[in-house]
């Protein structure tokens, strides 16, 4: 499962939440092993320049199990907290492979890290 969210941020806030989010990404990759990427990322204008006050996160989880996981994690509400005076808004979307073979299998955490086994 993906999870996307959209952020609309407080005009002078961006650099505030955009510190918040990252450390949150980190933590969120360090401590759920079912979240198998978490990307903070600028959204871009036509052009190719950033949309001011506008962040996006990508959020790729194993199986619903782990989103669940991600869900009861103990940190989430003190991220929710500090974020609220930063946001002006935030739209959420979850979205669920259509690629049978992924969907149905997903990617194990154990797998991801082939390349370095000896």
């Amino acid at each position: 499962m993906t999870i996307i969210v959209d952020y609309d941020i407080v005009d002078g806030s961006e650099e505030a939440f955009t510190s918040l989010i990252k450390e949150h990404a980190a933590a969120t990759l360090r401590e759920e092993p079912g979240c198998l990427r978490f990307d903070v990322v600028k959204p871009l204008d036509d052009e190719g320049a950033p949309v001011a006050n506008k962040l996006m996160l990508v959020e790729v989880y194993a199986d619903d199990a782990a989103v669940a996981a991600h869900k009861q994690n103990p940190r989430l509400p003190g991220v929710r907290d500090a974020a609220k005076p930063l946001l002006v808004s935030q739209r959420l979307v979850l979205t669920r492979s259509l690629n049978e073979k992924i969907a149905e299998e997903g990617i194990r955490p154990e797998n991801l890290n082939a390349a370095n086994d000896d």
